[in-house]
């Protein structure tokens, strides 16, 4: 079934947690581990804005649903960001927005250089980098959804589940899209599966890992995705990956949790990567 676009749209809403007993965790913190990934998730939820700043120099910001969908998914976006920081005010944390600022001037010319990057590769590319953006896309939606479920299944805190529901809720009608204009647009050209293919093989990376810190990254994804239940996690993000027209055998979640030394047997990753050992 075709994702509708105009129901989307109608649909798009301000998550909410008013109704939810922030107190709750006065009485109940979270862990210091469970904080820490926390942040990560709400500074890339605000980072939103600048993902969506550089696609708007690609070909993508052309296609009538595909700007629509973007205009709502950088708001929900910014909504869970807020949602997400508003736990971590309770703890004593508050994610201010000039710090924000100041973490998205560290990355200098890199981000600078961002939306240059991709609007050169949509000219050269075409309509073909559309597709590129759609399999992109649900390869980090997708990720979304399950380091959501894997937040709220590690902690057992019924408030933060209760949030991380409503947000995973919304991020997998993200998730939907995608993948419904990726396996059209995959299926119409040849060059695309084998760009697709070829870009998220060699250059995708998990989200958050070009504005975060290698330390963060590799304790987020050791937090959530190590263990047993955390590698099978991973390896039905590969093959929800897999089942796109083109992608099969991709496994791009296990390839970069072992370029992060995140393990199944849950050895915590060293600072290169290596697991570290007693």
């Amino acid at each position: 079934m075709a994702f509708d676009i105009d129901k989307f749209a109608a649909t798009s809403e301000r998550i909410t947690w008013d109704d939810l007993d922030l107190d709750h965790f006065k009485k109940n913190p979270l862990s210091a581990d469970s904080l820490r990934t926390l942040r990560y998730m709400a500074d890339v939820e605000y980072h939103t804005v600048c993902y969506t700043r550089d696609l708007l120099t690609t070909p993508s910001h052309k296609e009538d649903d595909v700007s629509t969908f973007m205009t709502m998914w950088n708001r929900e976006e910014f909504w869970h960001g807020e949602a997400l920081a508003a736990i971590l005010e309770v703890h004593d944390i508050k994610v201010d927005y000039d710090q924000l600022r100041a973490n998205r001037l560290k990355l200098g010319w890199r981000d600078r250089l961002d939306p240059v990057k991709q609007g050169l590769l949509g000219k050269f590319v075409g309509s073909d980098f559309v597709a590129v953006h759609m399999s992109w896309g649900a390869a980090n939606e997708y990720s979304a959804v399950a380091a959501y479920k894997r937040m709220a299944e590690l902690e057992q805190d019924p408030v933060l589940a209760e949030l991380l529901r409503r947000i995973a809720k919304q991020e997998a009608r993200h998730v939907a899209f995608y993948v419904s204009q990726a396996r059209e647009r995959l299926m119409k050209s040849k060059k695309a599966q084998k760009l697709t293919r070829f870009l998220l093989s060699k250059v995708w990376a998990p989200v958050g890992s070009s504005i975060m810190e290698l330390d963060d990254v590799r304790f987020v994804f050791g937090q959530l995705m190590s263990g047993v239940d955390g590698r099978k996690a991973a390896a039905k993000l590969d093959q929800n990956i897999s089942n796109l027209p083109g992608m099969s055998g991709l496994t791009i979640f296990q390839k970069a949790l072992d370029g992060l030394g995140v393990r199944a047997d849950g050895a915590a990753p060293s600072a290169n990567g290596s697991v570290a050992t007693a």
